[in-house]
């Protein structure tokens, strides 16, 4: 006694065009199918759409009406639903540019809040070039940078570099507020301090994704910095994060986030090495933890600047490293 008829929805391997195709048995379905999108019925098989599952005539006769299935032809496989989402991404990437165009077209005359931001994110997303480095590949990114950049590494180290001159130049303007009879040794500090950044290069490796072990602590491989959160805890509650090598955007909201001196400079750092200088009654003041706390990840945290607080943090240096033992010399007699 034949089986009775059963609907299927049925499509071949990457398209998206299905059929409807009674069958009530396997081999039935498989030879209906092949004739339908013209494939050999030696080698062809089929599977269900959603995981891939191959199917055997037992597995057949347990699906319910209108199951959907995709036929397979010989040397063709699918992985389930993932099959479609890698050739939909496929197609999109190929006519990236073209889509970019459409939706900045669309975004010209929106007017729902919603849907601007949805062509908004999208318009952002699709522009990301992140593997692009130089200049020649990622033109827009450079677009208002001075032409002496030719990388993207290399003007994100410059700012990095700035701000450590910046930070470099507010501990030796505070020179005016030391103790005049310790001027002279606070000035020495200054000079072992600007020949230590100089010798790293004004710590413009923690910008710069070519040198990947120096940048490890703020930022992966592929150039994304993440919020270290506020002062006082752990993570940083948003999860804020950014890829400044992306687009010009980004390039340009990552100017925003702040170096956040979890000990302050201004208030702490910078006052107690004053202090230590003029009361250091011939011990020798540890410029190099200072050195630490002003210039290096030590003390230094990346922040959105949502997350930047600006109210005294109240924490204060190191009392037992502000001094350096001297080291013990024995004559020989």
């Amino acid at each position: 006694m034949a089986e009775p008829l059963r609907p299927f929805r049925l499509r071949g391997c990457g398209s998206p065009q299905k059929f409807g195709v009674a069958a009530g048995s396997l081999r039935g379905l498989l030879r209906k199918g092949c004739r339908l999108l013209q494939l050999p019925l030696a080698g062809s098989r089929l599977c269900l759409y959603e995981d891939g599952t191959e199917l055997t005539e037992s597995y057949f006769r347990a699906l319910p009406p209108q199951t959907e299935l995709v036929l397979l032809g010989p040397g063709e496989s699918w992985r389930g639903c993932a099959s479609d989402i890698e050739r939909l991404l496929a197609a999109f990437c190929s006519q990236q540019g073209a889509v970019v165009e459409a939706a900045r077209r669309l975004l010209t005359d929106e007017r729902a809040p919603h849907r601007q931001k949805l062509l908004a994110d999208l318009i952002h997303n699709l522009s990301e070039n992140i593997l692009a480095e130089d200049k020649e590949d990622d033109k827009k990114w450079f677009e208002g940078l001075e032409s002496r950049f030719k990388n993207k590494s290399s003007y994100l180290r410059h700012s990095c570099e700035s701000r450590m001159r910046g930070y470099m130049r507010e501990v030796s303007g505070f020179i005016s507020n030391v103790h005049p009879a310790a001027r002279d040794a606070y000035r020495g500090i200054i000079d072992l301090m600007a020949d230590k950044l100089k010798s790293v290069k004004y710590n413009g490796c923690y910008f710069d994704r070519r040198e990947k072990e120096e940048a490890a602590r703020l930022c992966t491989a592929e150039g994304w910095f993440s919020c270290q959160g506020p002062f006082d805890r752990d993570d940083c509650p948003c999860k804020h994060s950014i890829n400044p090598y992306s687009n010009r955007e980004s390039r340009i909201l990552f100017s925003t986030w702040n170096l956040d001196h979890i000990i302050e400079k201004k208030r702490a750092v910078v006052p107690e090495l004053a202090e230590a200088v003029k009361t250091r009654d011939g011990r020798e003041v540890n410029w190099e933890y200072f050195y630490q706390l002003l210039f290096t990840l030590d003390n230094l945290k990346l922040v959105h600047i949502a997350c930047h607080k600006k109210t005294n943090h109240n924490l204060s240096c190191d009392k037992t490293r502000i001094y350096r033992k001297r080291k013990q010399t024995h004559e020989i007699s």
